[in-house]
């Protein structure tokens, strides 16, 4: 994907510290208009904190590079900033004390929109997320799923075109979150540029046109998902055969697999490819061979995630995809030091955006 001259979001060396823990380690970040871009990283990693730290709600830490939201300058114009996005943090910023429609009008009042105006947008909003029959009932009534709708249609009243969501599906069930992707999906289509953080595999695979890995303070690796997948190893067909003497005939056949006879199953090292499956099979339709059971596996962001924030990859420092031959010229690159961070950040909340 092309990155244009003026991206939503663009972070040079960003940097943060709390005491002698290093939570960013000069992390750069470039985010096309109109995409999702998803930052991934076990707990603690700093995810959290990036959002604060595009979002205005703390500052950079010493050494920070410039950084550029919606094409103001944060450091020079926060107020700029501010104006231009949403944020939707890991908690809930509904009030549960008063309604859906009230919350939302509090959310206009902080934008400074007119009564009509913020009536008509509430009520625009509300029908969008599906919350009308639930409007005049407290918000401490509402699902999980409802109020997390609630809180992105607050977070949408000031029209903002650049949204941060800090792990939003987090407790979710899993038709809530499908709801919510469908939501984050129209948002886009509609030209708003999502930055997403979650810790939900699937849900960045689903979204994300570019995703990048967090540890240890640093982007371990950035591409897309299917780039992403390419950096990692593993992927393999599994055949199974019911009848022993076919199992070991395959066996014959196919040498190089990794054999398991309690189960008869063979386990073939192939990337997948139609080129891959091809080549095992026509060794066995060659030999007169057919399996009962055929099943490939490909490396899917689990094994990337795994591969790249694991235990014991203190000091290893990973190669850039194109070296490797795993993933097109700049498509995923790597850091270095890979490690376990201890430090979790605090959720920004939507409120404390626009004030």
């Amino acid at each position: 994907m092309t990155i244009p001259d003026t991206p939503a979001i663009a972070a040079q060396g960003l940097r943060k510290s709390y005491g002698d823990k290093v939570v960013l380690d000069g992390v750069d970040l470039n985010v096309a208009e109109g995409t999702v871009f998803s930052l991934l990283g076990p707990n603690g990693a700093g995810k959290t904190t990036a959002v604060k730290i595009l979002s205005t709600l703390i500052a950079p830490g010493p050494g920070t590079g410039p950084i550029r939201i919606g094409g103001h300058d944060l450091a020079a114009d926060p107020q700029a900033v501010r104006a231009a996005i949403g944020v939707t943090g890991q908690f809930s910023a509904v009030d549960g004390l008063i309604t859906g429609e009230e919350n939302m009008l509090l959310m206009a009042d902080l934008h400074h929109l007119n009564r009509r105006d913020g009536r008509r947008v509430a009520a625009g909003l509300l029908e969008r997320f599906d919350l009308v029959e639930a409007a005049k009932k407290p918000a401490s009534t509402y699902s999980g799923g409802m109020k997390r709708r609630l809180d992105i249609a607050m977070t949408l009243v000031g029209d903002p075109r650049i949204i941060f969501l800090d792990e939003p599906t987090t407790g979710l069930d899993p038709r809530a979150r499908h709801d919510l992707w469908r939501i984050i999906r129209e948002l886009v289509s509609g030209g708003v540029t999502v930055f997403l953080t979650t810790q939900y595999l699937e849900e960045a695979d689903e979204l994300a046109d570019r995703i990048a890995v967090l540890n240890d303070g640093r982007i371990a690796a950035e591409g897309t998902a299917e780039e992403l997948k390419r950096l990692v190893p593993g992927g393999h067909v599994r055949l199974r055969f019911s009848d022993p003497v076919a199992y070991q005939r395959a066996a014959f056949a196919l040498a190089e697999a990794a054999r398991d006879e309690q189960a008869l199953t063979l386990q073939i090292p192939s990337d997948g490819s139609q080129r891959g499956l091809s080549a095992i099979l026509g060794r066995l339709q060659a030999a007169g061979i057919e399996a009962d059971e055929l099943t490939v596996h490909t490396p899917d962001l689990d094994d990337v995630f795994f591969a790249l924030t694991g235990p014991g990859l203190t000091g290893v420092t990973p190669t850039r995809a194109a070296t490797t031959g795993s993933a097109p010229t700049g498509a995923a690159t790597t850091n270095e030091a890979l490690t376990d961070p201890a430090l979790t950040g605090l959720a920004p909340q939507s409120l404390e955006a626009v004030r």
